[in-house]
């Protein structure tokens, strides 16, 4: 879609030459979302991709996702053998609805600063203990942890001229095994639950709970819990909060969630992915 009210595009080729935030300025990534209704507010767009950021780094620390990075490229790269999440990875990035088209542009970084409930890199990136790197105006850096950093549907702690710069994700975290279910009303539609199950090797498990809820939710565990107080945790932690539109009513949500939660104790537990 034709943005017509805008006048100017910044084209930065590294920090120090963006622009002072103003009124009517939007950061531009990959732009899928925002070329696709009216901005009217909207004067100015900052292109943070012409930054050049390296799309992905592995570092004894942990993968460095630069915000800018593309759904493509994440899915495409090649992980050390030590870090058996791949399938994970994989699993997230076909959990769009999106054509190949969109994926070749949509970044990891737009979809976490969008903070739907579907986002499917939110529920990467929670389930792997991402920190999110902001560059804040006054030329200075904060970090968040993404699940702290959603607040509830298209809503987060990112503030006016703060721009998602990197998102980390801890070596600990990329070597525990995954389990991953997602459920749609549709073939291709957006996601109703999806929830990720990881253990790692000294048995401690933890179960991510998104799109079913506003905001994503994690439960930790010491060792695989049984049924009943998993069934206990989720309940009492998200009662009353389930998400509910056109894509799934919130008494269906729950079912699943708990359906899946079940599904993804019982594959740790048995050692299959």
């Amino acid at each position: 879609m034709d943005l017509n009210t805008i006048a100017e595009i910044v084209r930065p080729t590294e920090r120090r030459e963006i622009p002072a935030w103003r009124a009517g300025d939007a950061f531009l990534a990959g732009g899928t979302w925002l070329f696709s209704e009216p901005q009217n507010r909207l004067t100015r767009l900052i292109d943070l991709s012409t930054l050049g950021r390296p799309p992905l780094r592995a570092t004894d620390a942990g993968l460095e996702i630069a915000a800018t990075c593309t759904i493509t490229q994440l899915e495409n790269m090649s992980m050390p053998a030590l870090w058996p999440v791949k399938p994970l990875i994989e699993q997230c990035c076909n959990a769009f609805l999106a054509s190949f088209k969109i994926k070749n542009v949509a970044t990891v970084g737009g979809n976490i600063v969008m903070s739907l409930p579907a986002g499917p890199m939110i529920s990467l990136c929670v389930a792997l203990g991402g920190e999110l790197i902001i560059w804040t105006p006054d030329g200075g850096t904060r970090r968040a942890l993404v699940i702290g950093f959603i607040t509830g549907n298209n809503r987060n702690t990112l503030g006016p001229g703060e721009i998602v710069d990197t998102i980390h994700l801890p070596a600990a975290a990329l070597t525990r095994r995954t389990a991953f279910r997602q459920i749609s009303l549709t073939n291709f539609g957006r996601s109703g639950a999806l929830i990720i199950g990881t253990l790692d090797a000294a048995g401690a498990f933890a179960l991510t709970v998104t799109a079913s809820t506003p905001k994503p939710y994690q439960f930790r565990f010491d060792a695989l819990p049984g049924a009943d107080e998993l069934t206990a945790r989720i309940d009492g932690e998200v009662a009353g909060k389930w998400f509910g539109d056109i894509h799934g009513l919130p008494a269906w949500r729950r079912d699943m969630t708990l359906h899946f939660a079940r599904e993804i104790v019982a594959e740790l537990g048995g050692g299959a992915r």
